[in-house]
C-alpha cells in the first residue's frame, strides 16, 4: 500500500496535497503602484459589480482525481480617459464563506490599467465552486471595466488553462 501512495505522489503530487494555509497578503498599493492614481474628487455617481466564477481546484477522473490551480483575478479598466475606483475584491469559497478580502480601501486604477489578485495552486481554500465579487465605480459615464479570472494547472504532463469571465451582478426579477 505505502508503495502505491509513493508511486502516486511521484505521478501526481497535486492529487495527494495537504490543506493549504492563508498566503501572505498582497499590497496592492506597493505591487501595482504604477497603475493607480489620486481618487477622483468628484462625487462617484455611477458603480457597479461583477461576480467572477473561479475554480480553484477541478475534480477529473470521474471525479477520483482533484487537480490544483492558481488562479489570477485581473480588473482592467477600459476607459481610455478616466479613472475606475475599485472598492472591493473579496473572495469566497464553495460555501458562500468569505475566504479573503484584498482590499484596506478603495483604489484608483488609471485609464487602461490593470490591478491583479494572485492565488497559488496550492491555496485551495476556494474549492471547485471559489468565486469573486469586484465592486466599482467612477464619477461619471465610463466603459465597463473587464474582469476575468485565469486559471492555470497541470497533472503530471498534462497542463491546463481556462479563462472564467465575470458576470455584472444587477438585480433580476419583476419590475
Amino acid at each position: 500500500m505505502r508503495a502505491g501512495l509513493a508511486a502516486a505522489m511521484l505521478l501526481c503530487p497535486l492529487a495527494v496535497a495537504g490543506p493549504a494555509f492563508a498566503q501572505p497578503k498582497v499590497n496592492l498599493e506597493q505591487t501595482f503602484a504604477d497603475s493607480l492614481q489620486a481618487m477622483p474628487k468628484e462625487e462617484l455617481a455611477v458603480s457597479g459589480g461583477f461576480y467572477v466564477p473561479a475554480y480553484s481546484s477541478v475534480a477529473m477522473s470521474q471525479g477520483k482525481l482533484r487537480v490544483d490551480f492558481s488562479v489570477t483575478l485581473s480588473v482592467h479598466n477600459a476607459s481610455e480617459t478616466q479613472a475606475l475606483v475599485v472598492r472591493r475584491i473579496a473572495y469566497f469559497d464553495t460555501a458562500g464563506k468569505q475566504v479573503e478580502s484584498y482590499l484596506k480601501a478603495p483604489v484608483a486604477v488609471k485609464p487602461l490599467a490593470t490591478i491583479s489578485i494572485f492565488i497559488p495552486t496550492d491555496d485551495v481554500r476556494g474549492g471547485t465552486g471559489a468565486n469573486f465579487i469586484v465592486d466599482w465605480a467612477a464619477a461619471s459615464e465610463i466603459a465597463e471595466p473587464a474582469v476575468e479570472a485565469l486559471m492555470v494547472g497541470g497533472v503530471a504532463n498534462a497542463h491546463y488553462a481556462f479563462i472564467s469571465q465575470g458576470r455584472p451582478t444587477r438585480t433580476v426579477g419583476k419590475k
